[in-house]
C-alpha cells in the first residue's frame, strides 16, 4: 500500500498563477502508469500555482479561515481544475484514476484536527481504482473554511490506510544539507532543523520543514525525492531522503 504525494511545485509553474507544468505532469503520469503488480496506490497532489495563489489572494491559510463562499470556491475551483488535469493525464495512460475532493469529504474540529473519513477511499482501492486527492478547502469549526494541505492529507491517509510506504515527489532530489547535498536519512528533526527552509514561491501550507515533521510522525517509511526518482520509488527503491 503506497501513498504518493505529487508536489504542487512539481506539476505546476508555482510562481505563475494557475499555470500547469505539462511536461512534468506527463513524466509523473508515465511513472505511475509503469507501476507493476497489484499494489494499492493513493495519489495526493498539492496546490502549486492553482490553490496557493488563490488562497494567498484571499488571506486563507491552514488556520485563518473564511466565511465567504466565493473565496472558498475560488480556491476549491482552482484545485478541481488542477485535479482534472492530473486525472486526465493518468486516464490517458490507462490508470484507473478517480477524484476524491476533501472539501466534500472531511472537516476540522474546533481544535483544528483534521477528520477525514476514508471508507470511500478503501472501497475505491478494493474495486481497483486509484483515488486521487488534492490540497483543498475544508470546513473548519469556528473558522468557516480553511486550507487542508496535501501533506496533511498524506499523513492522515497513511495512518488510516496503514500504508507501507509514503513518497513525496518534490522539486529537489531530497532534503538538502547546507552544501546542497542530499541527506540520505533523517530520524531526528533537531539534527536537520538548521538546514530546512521555507518554500521560495507562494505557499500557505509550509515548506520542507513541515514536510519532514509530518513524515517523522508516521509509522510507515517515507521518502522525499525529485521527479527523476519517482519511478524508482514506485519500483520499491529508496531514492532521495529516507525519513523514519
Amino acid at each position: 500500500m503506497i501513498v504518493l504525494k505529487l508536489g504542487g511545485s512539481v506539476i505546476t509553474e508555482k510562481d505563475r498563477p494557475e499555470t500547469l507544468d505539462g511536461d512534468a505532469l506527463a513524466r509523473a503520469a508515465d511513472a505511475i502508469a509503469a507501476l507493476e503488480g497489484d499494489e494499492d496506490l493513493v495519489v495526493v497532489h498539492g496546490g502549486g500555482s492553482f490553490g496557493h495563489h488563490n488562497a494567498s489572494e484571499h488571506g486563507i491559510t491552514t488556520t485563518a479561515g473564511t466565511h465567504d463562499a466565493s473565496a472558498a470556491l475560488d480556491v476549491h475551483g482552482a484545485m478541481k481544475t488542477l485535479n482534472q488535469f492530473v486525472l486526465g493525464r493518468l486516464l490517458e495512460r490507462d490508470v484507473e484514476a478517480v477524484p476524491v475532493h476533501p472539501f466534500s469529504a472531511g472537516r476540522r474540529d474546533a481544535e483544528g484536527n483534521l477528520q477525514l473519513p476514508t471508507g470511500q477511499v478503501e472501497t475505491m482501492l478494493t474495486e481497483g481504482f486509484v483515488p486521487v486527492l488534492h490540497g483543498d478547502m475544508i470546513a473548519h469549526a469556528g473558522e468557516g473554511a480553511t486550507v487542508v494541505s496535501g501533506d496533511e492529507l498524506v499523513a492522515t491517509l497513511a495512518r488510516a490506510l496503514e500504508a507501507d510506504r509514503v513518497g513525496l515527489c518534490s522539486t529537489v532530489p531530497g532534503v538538502l544539507d547546507g552544501e546542497d547535498a542530499v541527506i540520505d536519512r533523517i530520524d531526528d528533526f533537531d539534527a536537520v532543523a538548521d538546514v530546512l527552509g521555507a518554500s521560495e514561491a507562494t505557499d500557505v501550507t509550509g515548506g520542507m520543514a513541515g514536510k519532514v515533521r509530518t513524515l517523522l510522525a508516521l509509522e510507515a517509511e517515507a521518502s522525499i525525492f525529485g521527479l527523476e526518482g519517482l519511478e524508482s520509488f514506485l519500483a520499491g527503491e529508496n531514492p532521495g531522503t529516507t525519513i523514519d
